[in-house]
């Protein structure tokens, strides 16, 4: 009935989620100083594989946006690659579902 007013923090939705119907937000990333970051998704694709696909173009788009800040988008795809590899060989922590309190 009523929506949450959203939060100061929060990116503008973009235009295919805006002029398209069938658009659906899949993932939602929070981060604050000191905690882990919040993640709310939905699996979306039948193919799991999917995903793969999803995040190689958030790294790419990372990488492009920190090009504009003035660094080698190289230099940083590599960064992120090695941390992701990092991360699922030894994980920093483990996922909780966030909708049970």
């Amino acid at each position: 009935m009523f929506k949450k007013k959203p939060n100061g923090n929060s990116l503008d939705t973009p235009p295919v989620a805006e002029t398209n119907t069938q658009a659906a937000e899949v993932i939602r990333v929070w981060a604050a100083p000191g905690s882990p970051v919040q993640i709310t998704l939905r699996t979306t694709w039948n193919d799991a594989g999917a995903w793969g696909l999803m995040l190689a173009d958030v790294a790419r788009h990372a990488s492009k946006a920190y090009a504009k800040e003035g660094h080698d988008p190289v230099v940083i795809l590599a960064i992120i690659r090695a941390m992701f590899e990092a991360e699922m060989d030894t994980p920093t922590d483990e996922p909780k579902d966030i909708t049970e309190r």
